[in-house]
């Protein structure tokens, strides 16, 4: 999971694999450290480190065979899948990497860049820190739309796809427990100073597998700026296309989309998810 996001944000993707389709699929959540039901220790948190503490759950759970595991992150989380991949590139049978970046980069100017990393510590009405939450994660039109959980078995319907969301938030920053000022610092390190090289990437294409991994952006990602795909894909060998042609990572380029891709378009998400897993079951 992303940056200060608990494994519950899943909740979708794990209704529709975990519960869904239970036949098929078996799903992990888990919280990074920092935050929900994970510990919180004080410290400069990487992302190394907490790739370490998934492959100490695997190992915990038993899920240790060969090709076993279909690794999915999205934001700080595919950084993290990044790492794992290093790691344990034999365990994984696909590796997703959704809304994520090799390494952060300075698409925006100076300023503006130094407004947006460090404005979300800056202290806010919850209104002002539910608006920036949204905003930033969410297109606006998504927002305004209809909740669409409306019609599935939910307690009681939101007004719209924000209001959900704003609820969502509000109530998880209200608890200081699951959602601690301090982890969400820790974690803001691991992700500002992830760095993957060129290298790095080359190598964790070739231990993986390219026709292993999946690459999905959405082109008005406010997290995650647009151009970090760019970077990523090179690195990986891949290129600016829907996919990289045979033996290549699949690359999946969302038009007008932001940063939360499995929630905004969740449908064709699991799709692609499934479209993936029954590719590299055959290899």
């Amino acid at each position: 999971m992303g940056l200060g996001g608990l494994k519950t944000t899943w909740q979708r993707q794990t209704k529709d694999f975990g519960h869904t389709r239970a036949s098929t699929y078996s799903v992990l959540i888990y919280d990074n450290r920092g935050m929900g039901a994970s510990s919180k220790p004080m410290g400069r948190y990487s992302t190394s480190e907490m790739a370490q503490d998934a492959v100490e759950l695997l190992d915990h759970i038993g899920w240790t065979s060969p090709r076993s595991v279909h690794a999915l992150g999205i934001s700080m989380g595919g950084m993290i899948a990044q790492e794992l991949g290093l790691i344990i590139p034999n365990r994984l049978a696909s590796l997703s990497l959704i809304s994520t970046a090799a390494r952060i980069k300075n698409t925006v100017g100076y300023f503006e860049n130094l407004w947006n990393r460090f404005s979300m510590f800056i202290p806010k009405s919850p209104d002002a820190s539910l608006a920036m939450a949204k905003r930033n994660m969410f297109t606006d039109k998504w927002l305004l739309e209809p909740d669409v959980l409306a019609t599935e078995s939910v307690e009681k319907p939101f007004p719209s796809n924000g209001d959900r969301i704003g609820a969502s938030e509000l109530q998880k920053r209200m608890d200081t427990v699951l959602f601690p000022r301090h982890g969400l610092i820790c974690q803001a390190i691991a992700a500002g100073w992830h760095h993957k090289t060129d290298a790095d990437l080359m190598r964790l294409g070739e231990a993986v597998g390219l026709e292993r991994i999946l690459v999905i952006h959405g082109t008005q990602d406010r997290m995650i700026t647009f151009p970090h795909v760019g970077v990523l894909l090179n690195g990986l060998r891949g290129e600016r296309a829907e996919t990289t042609g045979p033996g290549g990572c699949i690359y999946h380029e969302v038009k007008d989309m932001g940063h939360v891709v499995p929630i905004e378009i969740r449908d064709t998400f699991k799709e692609w998810v499934e479209e993936l897993v029954e590719k590299v079951e055959k290899l």
